[in-house]
């Protein structure tokens, strides 16, 4: 790990000064969402900079308390412990443990490629899930209202019941700072709006005596000290907090991917698998420190690379302010609104529900779209964990089914060019008499294999005159497995029989040209057989046609 250049200190100094204004009260909310005491979210944040710090690789990434991920482990946890209780904490302790290790180590194994098991869609509703959770949690907090921490139904029948009688001091703090951080991040990302209407709402509480009006407090803070021992819990707790840590584990690594991969020095990529092992580190140290699971956090990183951040040194200092204030300023915190820290939280749900990418979706992809809605429908109505494990499914499920129903598809030469085009409802391009181009447009596996021989015959048999060539195109298959290979052999040497040539054209792919050796396509066809485009086995049907001279 290298020191900062010297002339990239300053900026990365007043980067980490823009980014602990932020993260101070965020994570003193987060710490609250996910039913730990606020100073445990500052040592989640202290905890998560220092490890990327030491391991991690992008410049820009801050890691701390994540709003994402917190509903998903409090969902898991409170079936295990009671919400916020120490025996809760421990778990939480241990869950942050295991996801830094599991996180870690899949960095190490090179598995950042697992960030790609959800689709964009599929995130997205995930993400709307986690939003509607959030603003449900807190709108007890926000009206001035018990909240018993049950499942979601619970608490909208609480807000159900009460919600003609909200406490208007509460509502007005909340809505207030939550319209102030919205103005002021519309109006410049940099600016601490959270820190400035956490600071407001507190001097209103003092000024007017709010507290004495049903407005709750944070009242005072104690200092949580670092734990200096491995926390107690038995094996059939940790086989119980195995399934949640892994769900966590995939939310962390795609997360990363997606932040690491935005945020980027110039012409910089980064590496994914080294970031994996700093924010796991992070996570180990926050299980150490007696913290929750961390996370690299988008808005966060936005804000370091907007302030002019150089390098991951920015994190650091910004992680010894938020030390500093950890020791020195826990006193400020009395007088904080709960309401205050609501607002807050609902500033960051309509931050993760991504209304642009929802419209965007619903407008191009209908299909897409019922899939965020059935991934959110899941997040919000079973727990969030099963609800993540539901859209990992969802997700892999749309990925095959997308890929087996790829059909082979017939070709059409550009007229007054040898390039020949996949034939549709707006081209029809020329053709040759008697031959038939057709290409498959994905690898050639098990899962589509049936489907190739179905609509390639199919192709092939509705051809006028009868076809007496077929030249496959196979620019686009790029990877052969064992079936796919063999359905391959099978509709070639099919045709053969019938007395139809057979002709592969433009196997472009390294692996496709392995595939075809290894598994006996390239000697069952004959090398002479495959060319490097259409127009040549064009050319050599022409002079074959030829009368001789």
């Amino acid at each position: 790990m290298l020191p900062p250049r010297f002339q990239d200190t300053g900026h990365d100094l007043i980067a980490a000064l823009a980014l602990a204004a932020v993260a101070i009260p965020e994570q003193i909310a987060t710490a609250r969402l996910a039913g730990a005491p606020p100073t445990v979210g500052l040592l989640v944040f202290i905890a998560g900079s220092l490890g990327f710090f030491l391991l991690g690789s992008n410049r820009y990434l801050s890691v701390g308390a994540d709003s994402t991920i917190a509903p998903i482990f409090a969902s898991g946890l409170v079936m295990l412990g009671a919400y916020g209780s120490p025996h809760y904490l421990t778990l939480a302790t241990v869950l942050a443990l295991l996801v830094g290790l599991i996180v870690a180590i899949g960095g190490a194994l090179r598995l950042g490629w697992i960030a790609r098991l959800l689709s964009v869609p599929v995130i997205t509703g995930f993400l709307a899930g986690i939003a509607i959770h959030i603003v449900v949690s807190q709108l007890p907090a926000l009206m001035g209202i018990s909240n018993t921490h049950g499942d979601i139904l619970n608490t909208l029948s609480n807000i159900a019941k009460n919600i003609l009688n909200p406490n208007p001091f509460t509502l007005g703090i909340g809505l207030a700072v939550f319209l102030i951080i919205y103005g002021s991040e519309r109006i410049d990302i940099r600016l601490p709006g959270a820190l400035f209407a956490m600071i407001l709402a507190t001097i209103c509480v003092q000024m007017f005596g709010l507290a004495g009006k049903g407005v709750a407090v944070l009242g005072a803070v104690q200092s949580a000290g670092i734990q200096t021992s491995l926390p107690h819990i038995t094996l059939s707790e940790i086989g119980e907090l195995l399934p949640i840590a892994l769900i966590v584990s995939l939310v962390v690594v795609i997360q990363t991917a997606a932040t690491a991969r935005s945020f980027q020095a110039g012409i910089d990529t980064g590496d994914l698998n080294r970031d994996l092992i700093g924010v796991g580190f992070g996570n180990v140290l926050s299980g150490i420190f007696g913290g929750f699971p961390a996370n690299s956090s988008p808005p966060r990183t936005a804000i370091v690379s907007e302030s002019g951040g150089k390098s991951r040194f920015a994190g650091f200092c910004a992680c010894v302010v938020v030390a500093a204030f950890l020791l020195f300023g826990l006193r400020l915190l009395a007088n904080v609104p709960e309401a205050a820290l609501a607002g807050l939280l609902l500033f960051v749900a309509q931050r993760i529900f991504r209304f642009g990418t929802i419209r965007k979706i619903a407008a191009e992809s209908h299909f897409e779209f019922v899939l965020l809605v059935a991934t959110a429908a899941a997040i919000v109505v079973t727990p969030i964990e099963t609800g993540v494990g539901i859209g990992v499914v969802l997700s892999l499920l749309h990925g095959v089914w997308t890929i087996a129903q790829t059909r082979a598809i017939e070709f059409g030469k550009l007229p007054g060019s040898t390039v020949w085009w996949p034939v549709s409802a707006t081209f029809a391009g020329e053709k040759r008499a008697g031959v038939v181009v057709v290409g498959f447009q994905a690898p050639l596996f098990f899962l589509n294999a049936e489907t190739f021989r179905r609509s390639l015959n199919q192709v092939v048999h509705c051809a006028a005159p009868a076809a007496h060539t077929i030249i496959l195109e196979a620019g686009n298959i790029v990877e052969l497995d064992f079936s796919g290979a063999q359905t391959l052999g099978s509709v070639i040497r099919f045709w053969t029989d019938q007395g139809v040539n057979f002709y592969v054209a433009r196997l472009e792919s390294v692996r496709a040209q392995q595939a075809f050796e290894r598994f006996g396509i390239l000697s069952l066809l004959g090398q002479e057989r495959v060319f490097h485009s259409v127009n040549d086995i064009i050319k050599l049907l022409e002079s074959s046609e030829r009368p001789s001279p």
